[in-house]
């Protein structure tokens, strides 16, 4: 802060105080100190920021009520459109299907409002809101925001919206070094058509490419089904392995290769490679890193990639976050829940086994692909099916055709994802993956995924109580019901369990723990990296790649070993999450501990009625939703409990 103005506060306090009453005094002291906060010399005057204070402070409750009214409408219709005009613009890069390279990514980084959030200040609507309204910090909100109405939450929620001062320059390169690592996850493909197991196998046509890490690791859950599977999921886990060290042959990701590789040895043909991909995934992680400092000096309130995303975007704090994942990963159900694991494969586990979730209902993924192909042609009649299918989860009608309408489907050129609408105008989009000509298992599996986020943001825009309380929390409540949503699957094409299966309630508590602790362990590699980053901001991609490869062997040791087994690949540092959505990982991991509560509070309730009570709920701290939502904060323990009992049943 400048102390010249902070000098001139006092004095701007006391004038406001002697036009509007003592009454005022607390909120101008608020008011003017978060003014003050982000005025510089490029805003005007210590006199003109007296001047402003003076004309734009809202003394009469009636009056500030309407200019809540009136800033919410103005930041719904600015941000709507322009989230619109942004998502609209990427499509091309998004999906499958016609390409234009350069073009493409040229739109894709395309803002028409690139300094939008410095203008907010240059033009003073962030000031009359900082002045008006309130911007507490996390503390405050976990310990006052229980008492609050929906008024003071959307007060609360407009005064936070603005900010940090972003230069343009910087904001330019962030949407830049965005782009450009999102691209570089998106098009790493790696061809496996020429990967052979240890018997010499190979187990994809010649022109097969897995999306790296999702695709791998679906084609390696994928052989669970298949009675000889384990060389091949060996073989795709040193895949795996390779992508994440950099270690694959520059030959084999260019297409090249044309002999028989072998990714144990690192061969193709019986001889070595001559050039690797080496350190591009580590550069493109630097950067992004670089991208934060830059970023850093211009947010006092949150001045570390870290604290942005546990303090400001996920409002959980880091501390909290961290105890989460690691009373997941040390709680004692893990071992009876490994013996049953390895009892299930009929043999010991290996460390590829983390993936292995689907402990009672593996069926080969041919078969499954038919079941798809019978209910679903393709995602265009997935799309045109949704209403009915709604309708059969339970929706009644005329709910069940709003929601299903609302959603478009597309074929993703990457991973899956859902797009929330920026305005109720406005349709959320679904992306999956796709065989060729049909949907398939993968894609309608995480077709389910997505349509759990697109309902929660189709409900979450048009049902909650304010325009500025649209939305969840934080992702991980998004993701909630993502995965609440993929766990009715088999539901939706009518596959039904076998009479001696167990309670569908056990399964889904084992499934969901196994998931979370899969994911967990992840997470806290993409914690502590960005930790160490901020220990050693001088490192050079091969310094990160090592500590990213030391900081997951060091958390295997400790959380997976002793069920697992060794891990020479370092599989925890799979997920291109890192990359791309740095500190996203956790989301996952709490997604699945608040899906398990909310799946537990709907045994006895009925699933559309709850979606739409809790989707409709609105943006609060996550805490506090979760506390409307099942009557329980964010907590670990119903899962580790119920996942004990349905252990104990079994």
């Amino acid at each position: 802060m400048n102390t010249t103005i902070a000098s001139e506060q006092q004095t701007v306090i006391d004038d406001l105080v002697q036009s509007h009453g003592e009454a005022i005094r607390q909120r101008a002291e608020i008011g003017v100190a978060q003014v003050a906060r982000y005025w510089t010399a490029e805003d005007g005057s210590t006199d003109d920021m007296a001047a402003f204070c003076m004309q734009h402070f809202i003394a009469d409750e009636s009056d500030r009520r309407r200019l809540l009214d009136r800033l919410e409408t103005t930041m719904s219709t600015t941000t709507g459109h322009l989230h619109e005009i942004r998502r609209d613009l990427r499509r091309w890069t998004d999906l499958k299907g016609d390409d234009m390279p350069g073009t493409d990514d040229l739109l894709a980084t395309f803002d028409p409002a690139p300094d939008l959030s410095e203008q907010y200040f240059a033009q003073k609507l962030a000031f009359m809101a900082m002045l008006n309204f309130e911007r507490p910090d996390l503390d405050t909100m976990l310990s006052e925001g229980h008492d609050w109405d929906a008024d003071e939450w959307a007060a609360v929620r407009i005064a936070k919206a603005f900010g940090p001062r972003i230069p343009k320059e910087v904001a330019d390169d962030a949407r830049e070094v965005g782009h450009r690592a999102n691209k570089w996850v998106a098009e790493f493909h790696v061809p496996v058509g020429s990967m052979v197991d240890a018997n010499g196998k190979r187990w994809f046509e010649s022109d097969r490419k897995l999306l790296a890490h999702w695709l791998i690791r679906e084609a390696l859950k994928s052989l669970y089904g298949e009675p000889d599977g384990l060389p091949g999921q060996r073989a795709l886990l040193k895949v795996m392995g390779r992508h994440i060290d950099g270690s694959i042959p520059r030959a084999v990701m260019e297409g090249t290769a044309t002999g028989d590789w072998d990714p144990d040895t690192n061969t193709v043909d019986g001889q070595a490679a001559d050039e690797l991909v080496g350190n591009e995934r580590y550069e493109r992680w630097i950067e992004q890193f670089h991208l934060a400092q830059r970023i850093d000096v211009h947010c006092p309130e949150y001045p570390t990639a870290l604290a942005r995303k546990f303090q400001w975007h996920r409002e959980i704090p880091e501390a909290e976050v961290e105890s989460l994942l690691e009373q997941l990963l040390s709680s004692p159900v893990r071992a009876p829940l490994a013996e049953l694991m390895s009892e299930r494969l009929g043999r010991p586990l290996e460390a590829h086994d983390i993936y292995y979730e689907d402990l009672f209902d593996s069926r080969p993924q041919d078969e499954m692909n038919t079941l798809v192909r019978e209910r679903f042609a393709d995602h265009h009649d997935f799309e045109s099916k949704l209403p009915s299918l709604l309708r059969e989860l339970g929706y009644p009608e005329q709910q069940a055709d709003f929601l299903g309408s609302n959603v478009q489907v597309e074929i993703a050129r990457g991973s899956g994802h859902a797009m929330r609408p920026g305005m109720p105008q406005y349709s959320a989009w679904l992306r999956t993956s796709s065989l060729e000509n049909e949907l398939g298992w993968a894609g309608f599996d995480t077709a389910m995924h997505e349509l759990g986020h697109n309902l929660e943001q189709v409900i979450s825009t048009h049902y909650v109580p304010r325009p500025a309380l649209r939305g969840v929390p934080n992702t991980a409540c998004t993701e909630a019901f993502a995965f609440l949503y993929q766990s009715l699957a088999h539901q939706a094409l009518n596959i039904e369990p076998d009479a001696e299966s167990p309670d569908p309630f056990h399964i889904d508590s084992i499934q969901c723990l196994l998931a979370s602790c899969q994911i967990a362990g992840p997470s806290l590699v993409d914690i502590r990296t960005w930790k160490w980053l901020y220990a050693n901001p001088e490192a050079d991609a091969e310094a990160l790649r090592e500590a990213v490869l030391g900081i997951a062997a060091d958390l295997w040791k400790q959380y997976y070993e002793q069920y697992f087994g060794p891990d020479t690949t370092h599989v925890l540092a799979a997920y291109q999450h890192m990359v791309a959505h740095p500190l996203y990982l956790a989301d996952y991991a709490i997604g699945h501990v608040q899906s398990h509560q909310i799946r537990s509070c709907l045994r006895d309730r009925e699933l559309a009625g709850e979606t739409m009570r809790i989707c409709s709920i609105g943006r609060l701290t996550p805490d506090l939703w979760m506390r409307r939502a099942v009557d329980r904060g964010l907590d670990v323990e119903p899962l580790v409990t119920d996942t004990r009992t349905a252990l104990e049943s079994l």
